[in-house]
């Protein structure tokens, strides 16, 4: 890799070799000023092959008022199926780029090609607070990069003089009015301008309403710095939970909920071992850990870290695809695994992962039964798996199962009945035209309705016993034109066990 810096007096180029030694480049520093602005450039060749992260060492004096940074890099041609350049940024200050983030004080992904912070104000993404003296660090990611090397250019510009004002976070409440223990609507991956989304929170938070929302979770990538920014579009009728979407190598996860001001790293691949301690982290934050789109085809999208750490799993995201249609069918088969090993299970959820116009906010959501319109009621109904999956605020189900002497039993329950128990499973749909219900078992799709009405309303009975079903879930799926792949989703439902158990 080659380094070059340029001040606009000298020039001097430095040369490291092997990608594996280029994890710190050359310092750059800054004379001490009283006043006025300082700039330096920084110009270097990233070959590929290098590692995930480059850190790039700033000597920051003190006097500092802003730290400002614009960068680019060049995106040449490639042959069809190479992956081009993208270079990510982000920013740690002076007290160190060590993992856990400390230091950390900004992330912007690829989103951006400028970004500054100073006490009282930063760019979204970038948290504010004081530009103290000592060695700050830009970290530059490669996501990709071309066979021809990625060459970049950096420049850091100092602002000297009287730190602003230092903004006090102010953070959404932990609950909202509610209905008490009802059936509650949400979506818990959004993303807006504070990461790589182009719509603001309040932006984001009419959407939700219009979608008959009643909860959300704030999961911008690698960065908390949105969660001061809810408070003001929170309210009686929304419930505003903020979180993080951590966007490693090796596959992404919701933190759902956390403690506000929470930051959760992201900088580890699943061969690092590293991913329990921060799944730990997240939980004592008070958030759930969710897998998110496990088998999505962009690169690091797909989950690698296995499901042992997991509260849910994202199995649903944004519009129905082939991709959530294996995330199903791979989450159907942890149900099994569940059942044979006689372990806990784990729910499914699913999320509209909305960024920008046209995305809609809502499509789909997950319905969730809690005691209360709260951040700690909505994750323990999560947690439990009382919900299920709608495409919209238009489709509403009731999926119960009930025993011979009036045992019952609701999403994400057991029935506790012997195993030669004649079981009756019932599905009452609304907001569903055309649609068909599908019942699915441990041995897989056992019994299928026919068109519901064109009103969209409609019940759907089976009859079955423990020892023929473990547990049975509901699909509820859209026409096909024509051969044997089922119709894309309208809604499904966490399972109901059925036995002893």
């Amino acid at each position: 890799m080659c380094e070059d810096i340029k001040d606009g007096i000298g020039r001097r180029a430095v040369f490291v070799t092997g990608a594996a030694a280029a994890l710190t480049l050359t310092t750059v520093s800054f004379a001490s000023a009283a006043d006025g602005r300082q700039s330096r450039t920084i110009r270097g060749t990233l070959p590929t092959g290098s590692p995930d992260f480059v850190y790039v060492p700033v000597e920051v004096p003190a006097g500092v008022r802003e730290f400002r940074v614009s960068y680019s890099y060049d995106k040449p041609a490639v042959p069809s199926g190479t992956a081009g350049n993208a270079l990510d940024i982000g920013l740690f200050d002076e007290r160190g780029t060590g993992l856990g983030g400390r230091g950390f004080r900004g992330w912007s992904g690829g989103a951006r090609t400028e970004f500054f912070v100073r006490a009282d104000e930063a760019t979204p993404g970038y948290i504010p607070g004081p530009v103290r003296a000592g060695t700050w660090h830009i970290a530059l990611g490669p996501y990709t990069v071309a066979p021809q090397g990625l060459s970049y250019e950096i420049t850091v510009t100092l602002t000297h003089g009287e730190p602003g004002e230092a903004v006090r976070p102010v953070y959404p409440p932990e609950r909202a009015k509610g209905r008490g223990r009802a059936w509650y609507r949400g979506d818990c991956h959004l993303h807006s301008w504070y990461s790589d989304g182009r719509r603001t929170p309040a932006e984001i938070a009419a959407l939700a309403r219009a979608a008959g929302l009643d909860f959300i979770n704030s999961s911008e990538h690698n960065t908390h710095s949105a969660h001061a920014h809810w408070a003001d579009v929170a309210g009686d009728d929304l419930l505003v939970m903020v979180g993080e979407e951590v966007t490693t190598r090796n596959g992404h996860v919701v933190a759902v909920g956390t403690d506000p001001g929470t930051f959760v790293d992201w900088r580890y691949r699943a061969r690092d071992n590293r991913f329990g301690r921060f799944a730990r982290q997240i939980r004592r934050a008070g958030g759930l850990v969710v897998p998110a789109h496990p088998h999505a085809t962009c690169i690091g999208c797909n989950w690698k870290f296995g499901f042992d750490e997991a509260d849910a799993v994202e199995v649903w995201n944004g519009s129905y695809s082939p991709e959530d249609e294996v995330a199903l069918a791979d989450w159907d088969g942890m149900l099994v695994a569940s059942v044979r090993d006689g372990r806990g299970w784990i729910p499914a959820m699913g999320s509209s992962d909305a960024h920008r116009d046209p995305d809609p906010v809502g499509t789909p959501q997950t319905v969730v039964l809690a005691d209360d319109l709260t951040r700690r009621a909505i994750q323990e109904g999560l947690r439990a798996g009382r919900s299920y999956v709608a495409e919209s605020a238009k489709v509403t189900l009731a999926f119960t199962a009930s025993g011979g002497r009036g045992e019952h039993a609701g999403i994400g329950e057991r029935l506790s009945v012997a195993d030669d128990t004649p079981v009756t499973v019932r599905l009452e749909v609304s907001g569903a035209p055309r649609c068909t219900v599908r019942f699915v078992t441990d041995q897989g799709v056992l019994h299928t309705s026919g068109p519901l009405p064109v009103s969209g309303e409609g019940v759907v009975e089976w009859r079955t016993t423990a020892s023929y079903a473990a547990y049975v879930r509901a699909e509820v799926r859209h026409e096909v034109a024509a051969g044997a792949l089922p119709g894309a989703l309208a809604a499904f439902t966490n399972p109901i066990f059925l036995g002893r158990g």
